[in-house]
């Protein structure tokens, strides 16, 4: 029991400033978790609910004594919400990648336990949202951030109402790579505008760090699915419409 809790106060400093090495360790599983989404792999969600546990002992630093000795309950209650949204991702995901497994060449049809073969290893295809699903994104994040500013303000949260846009946020990006809306990437870039100057007035650098990090890392994301989104419209144009191309030829 010592040693635990010896390994959860681990502590480096840097000049003045005290940072647990949890913190550290936490943001280093979720910026794996963020290439792991990237690349669309399975593995992303449980390497992520580790880091979610992790941080949620960071950001209730009044409950757990950190150096901060700050409560940002939009912080810690977001790696909740990660942790309920990351099971529902890994089950979706991997569902979605099971459906795509490939019986071996020359296997007989009739002893095949794959009936509906996918093309790609991939457990999600990006794709746009309907319209109707942006209108639900854009109510979600209005109302679900006011909603959140009260609680988190009543709670005597530390910066209440960008708390709860980054926690808002967070809860409809997550959702959305679940889903594989390519918008989910723009939202973190919103949830970075407004977690960076938060974490870095609480005193939360490593933190704060990693979102400049996610910052350069989500625009590369969203290239990246955007990319493999066009690719696949085209080459399923191409396979609609095969005669059309061979007379413009």
């Amino acid at each position: 029991m010592d040693f635990f809790t010896e390994l959860l106060d681990a502590k480096i400093e840097i000049g003045d400033t005290e940072i647990l090495w949890r913190e550290i360790v936490g943001n280093g599983f979720g910026l794996a978790s963020a290439i792991g989404g990237m690349r669309r792999s399975v593995w992303a969600w449980p390497v992520g609910i580790v880091g979610n546990v992790l941080l949620f002992t960071v950001f209730l630093g009044g409950v757990f004594n950190t150096p901060q000795n700050l409560d940002l309950y939009g912080q810690a209650g977001r790696q909740v919400m990660f942790l309920i949204v990351s099971v529902y991702g890994w089950v979706t995901w991997r569902r979605a990648r099971d459906r795509g497994v490939r019986e071996p060449e020359g296997t007989d049809p009739s002893r095949s336990i794959v009936s509906e073969p996918a093309e790609t290893r991939e457990a999600v295809q990006p794709h746009w949202a309907s319209a109707r699903e942006r209108v639900g994104m854009v109510v979600v994040a209005i109302l679900g951030t006011a909603l959140c500013t009260w609680i988190f303000d009543a709670l005597g949260s530390w910066g209440p109402l960008a708390d709860a846009w980054i926690f808002t946020g967070s809860l409809l990006a997550t959702f959305g790579m679940a889903k594989g809306w390519t918008e989910f990437w723009l939202i973190w870039i919103g949830v970075d505008v407004a977690g960076v100057p938060l974490l870095l007035a609480a005193g939360y650098y490593p933190s704060a760090a990693l979102y400049i990090v996610y910052a350069a890392f989500v625009i590369w994301g969203f290239v990246t699915w955007l990319r493999v989104q066009r690719r696949d419209q085209a080459a399923e144009a191409s396979e609609t419409h095969p005669a059309q191309e061979a007379s413009c030829r």
